[in-house]
């Protein structure tokens, strides 16, 4: 008996291995892109910026409830003070501090105080003490109010923002916007 060869011919089906092989690379790119998607939109969801008072986390928050937003923006900053009170004795040797009383402020740069000059808020004696001390103004409170609390505050370049640095850098922290 003779055996016949097997055709040559090409059927117009593919083979299930090569079938299998196509849809798990559409079935894996189809997944990559809806990862993805899902990714960009979880971006775009949790950077909208919220003007709610439980989440403060973000710089437009905290611009817009400056005292004179717009004053702060220009000349200076927007800030969060924090007021807390330490109480310190000696027999026995003990450290006490308050709750910390949060709210909106301002730190205006050096060469924007004449702000508070012409609005007689500061005397130039106190423009003179704050200068000499390289130090700068903040206030909470509406410049244009009784309740305004203008303070000569000093900038700490110790102070590092630890969200900012990776862990173990040994690199030095760069320069702060000197105010």
């Amino acid at each position: 008996m003779r055996r016949k060869p097997p055709s040559r011919t090409t059927s117009p089906y593919k083979s299930s291995s090569s079938q299998s092989n196509i849809f798990n690379l559409t079935t894996i790119a189809i997944l990559a892109g809806v990862f993805i998607l899902g990714v960009g939109i979880g971006i775009a969801f949790s950077s909208n910026t919220t003007f709610s008072p439980s989440n403060v986390a973000s710089r437009e928050y905290i611009d817009t409830k400056a005292p004179n937003p717009e004053i702060c923006v220009q000349y200076g900053a927007s800030a969060v003070v924090m007021d807390t009170r330490v109480f310190l004795t000696f027999n026995p040797f003990n450290v006490y501090v308050s709750q910390s009383n949060m709210r909106p402020g301002c730190v205006l740069r050096t060469n924007n105080w004449q702000i508070l000059e012409n609005k007689n808020l500061v005397t130039s004696q106190q423009v003179r003490d704050c200068k000499n001390r390289l130090n700068t103004f903040g206030f909470t409170g509406n410049l244009e109010s009784k309740d305004v609390n203008i303070s000569c505050i000093y900038q700490n370049d110790a102070a590092q923002n630890l969200f900012s640095t990776p862990e173990g850098a040994v690199a030095p922290p760069t320069e702060t916007e000197r105010f």
